[in-house]
């Protein structure tokens, strides 16, 4: 099954990852969302737990290895896009969850643009995807209170 114009919703992980205050953003180089500011993630593949797909999903994009913090997601949304002819092009259901880094050196993958550590509170003058925007207003204070743990 393809990507775009899917029979039925593709599972997909992200990792809001947070280091001393600062939040990793990485800028798509691939559809949807080209172009905008988003959180490391990917499709979940056939046989491969969640915790295990963001783990490789960090890993692959950005070149860093990853500690999620609980093991279950913080939030699930849906993301869909309609095409210009009135027909679903994609159709996601996001796992997000709560990472630290715990090695790796940052280097953006080919489907990349770009990838930077920002401070949380300046995520919101960023051009970030729709689902990753209304992720930070749902959850500002949770990850307030996370942004300085160990």
């Amino acid at each position: 099954m393809g990507r775009e114009y899917p029979t039925r919703p593709i599972v997909g992980v992200g990792a809001l990852i947070l280091q001393e205050g600062k939040l990793l953003l990485v800028k798509r180089g691939v559809e949807p969302g080209k172009g905008k500011w988003s959180i490391p993630g990917g499709v979940v593949e056939l046989g491969e737990r969640v915790q295990d797909a963001i783990i490789r999903e960090v890993k692959e994009e950005c070149g860093l290895d990853i500690e999620v913090v609980v093991n279950r997601p913080m939030d699930v949304m849906d993301s869909m896009v309609m095409g210009e002819n009135g027909r679903l092009r994609y159709h996601y259901v996001l796992l997000q969850f709560l990472a630290r880094p715990k090695g790796g050196t940052l280097k953006p993958a080919s489907d990349v643009l770009e990838a930077r550590w920002i401070p949380l509170e300046e995520a919101e003058t960023y051009d970030l995807t729709r689902t990753l925007r209304l992720f930070l207003k749902k959850h500002w204070g949770e990850l307030e209170r996370f942004r300085y743990e160990k």
